[in-house]
């Protein structure tokens, strides 16, 4: 052992071990020399590819701010600032944004890539990215079929967007481009002339929520992006109503959509179990089911139609929900309650407690509330007509005089007491209900003995009514008391009273509050 240690340590073999050190050093120089003629050639070349394939793609101008390769764990790329620009025609009509732009993106792929065409690439991963989809109008000027020259040298197999957006421009009078925030969406299969395969997530804003969507989008259409396909299905889950000024509740919806960006067809269904309107704050649970065309290019949305129940109450409600500039949204509805309840319409919008009535409702009526920044309440307007069956009065002094009423009407007043038998009574009406009151030009009320025509108003807090109007009954004014010597006394007064056909003709007045109702007659007239 000490012949051995001692003969490494003779001229000679230290001389043997200078030559592999030497040789080692050699052979990291030469590494290093290769690496930076790798790296010196490569990024041109990737750099040339990335632009090429773009090009080639968007039949657009490319340019880019920064671009870095590095090689110590095969191909490292990088680039900062990458910006797509529309064709020059569109440019010229007046678009200024890129059509899309990259803050910074990055991928990785083999050595061997540099020496095979189309190098494939696995993942790409791209932040802050911004598509900006010119209006129509624009790219309509844009000439049909020109391609672009070039070849597609890269291969992407997935792309992973965080904080994207896409925002689609328009010229129309009174929009706003519509602007889509989007966290992270995954595509996958982006081939230039397929389908890409996508998964999204996003936050909405108004109202706020989390959206989640699966689906596939494309070919891109370069001529007409708005145009290009969209599928998917969707969930939209923890939506916060409350985020709408004068609504409430908790919101999730599920569906699936697909057609073009702008014009998607989406069927969907949506629960909220606690539904409720500032102007109450009593939750209803609300069930809706619809059908709708949704133009993504200005987000105004067609429903044709919704299928709701209310509480126990059904109904359909078709129109549009149309994007008006800088101020919101404009709904316009057409809604046919065919199977309703009042009780549950009231227990939403009125804040009295119990509802003041119970029946059996069916209506028809045009709903409109205007853009703006005012609770939902104060925007909300209504007109249309409605029948009420089987009405009961929740207020049990209501609902004696007007079992009272009946019985008097009939001719039988010495039975007119409190406590005396509900009665089946009828209403149909035509109303219109605008900044928080309903004013109805026609309130016709039927019940056995008696005819009651109203017109008049209700303020929504329940604080507030005013009618007038007349009834009209099968007995005659002295017939409607119950003392022999009233009824004697009133006999000379019948004739006034009495008119086409009717046993007597009464002016009355109906007003106060909720909790002090009056009912009397109408002296003035």
């Amino acid at each position: 052992m000490n012949e051995t240690i001692s003969d490494l340590k003779t001229p000679k073999h230290r001389g043997v071990w200078a030559w592999i050190l030497v040789s080692v050093l050699i052979a990291v120089v030469v590494l290093v020399v290769i690496g930076v003629i790798v790296v010196h050639r490569a990024m041109p070349i990737l750099k040339g590819r990335v632009i090429e394939t773009l090009s080639t793609r968007f039949d657009s101008r490319v340019e880019m701010d920064g671009f870095s390769v590095s090689v110590l764990k095969g191909l490292e790329v990088s680039g900062d600032g990458l910006r797509i620009y529309p064709e020059d025609e569109v440019v010229a009509a007046g678009a200024t944004d890129p059509l899309i732009a990259l803050d910074h993106f990055s991928f990785h792929a083999n050595l061997s890539g540099l020496f095979v065409k189309p190098m494939r690439v696995r993942t790409v991963h791209v932040a802050g990215m911004a598509i900006h989809i010119p209006p129509r109008e624009m790219r309509q000027q844009a000439p049909k079929g020109r391609r672009h020259l070039g070849k597609i040298t890269i291969v992407v197999d997935e792309i992973v967007f965080d904080d994207s957006k896409l925002i689609i421009g328009t010229m129309k009078p009174g929009k706003e481009p519509k602007d889509f925030e989007m966290s992270r969406i995954v595509m996958r299969n982006v081939g230039p002339d397929a389908a890409w395969r996508y998964d999204a997530t996003l936050v909405n804003a108004i109202p706020k929520g989390d959206i989640h969507a699966t689906g596939t989008f494309g070919p891109w259409n370069n001529e007409s992006p708005g145009d290009s396909t969209v599928t998917g299905r969707y969930t939209f889950d923890h939506v916060d109503l409350n985020t709408i000024k004068g609504i409430g509740g908790m919101l999730s919806s599920v569906g699936e959509f697909s057609g073009q960006l702008n014009k998607i067809i989406v069927d969907g269904t949506t629960e909220t179990p606690n539904f409720s309107l500032d102007t109450a704050d009593h939750p209803v649970p609300l069930h809706t089911k619809f059908h709708a065309i949704v133009d993504g290019t200005s987000g105004d949305t067609y429903l044709q139609p919704v299928e709701a129940r209310l509480g126990r109450s059904e109904f359909t409600c078709s129109g549009a929900v149309v994007n008006e500039r800088g101020k919101g949204h404009m709904i316009d509805l057409d809604v046919n309650v065919h199977a309703g309840e009042i009780q549950d319409f009231l227990r939403l919008a009125v804040k009295t407690t119990p509802a003041v009535m119970t029946g059996r409702l069916q209506m028809k009526t045009k709903l409109h509330i205007r853009p703006g920044p005012e609770s939902v309440s104060k925007k909300i307007g209504l007109k249309g007509g409605f029948s009420l069956q089987q009405i009961h009065f929740s207020n049990t002094e209501v609902e004696d005089k007007v079992d009272m009423l009946s019985l008097r009407a009939q001719g039988d007043p010495k039975d007119a007491k409190p406590g005396a038998a509900d009665v089946h009574s009828e209403m149909v009406g035509e109303f219109v209900m605008d900044a928080g009151r309903i004013s109805f030009s026609k309130l016709n009320y039927t019940l056995p003995g008696a005819d009651v025509m109203l017109a008049g108003e209700y303020t929504l807090d329940g604080e507030r009514f005013e009618f007038e109007g007349k009834i009209r009954t099968n007995a005659k004014v002295s017939q409607m008391v119950a003392s022999r010597w009233k009824s004697i006394l009133l006999k000379p007064v019948d004739p006034f009273f009495k008119k086409d056909g009717a046993g007597a003709v009464i002016p009355v007045k109906v007003s106060g509050t909720r909790s002090a109702p009056k009912f009397g007659l109408d002296l003035h007239r």
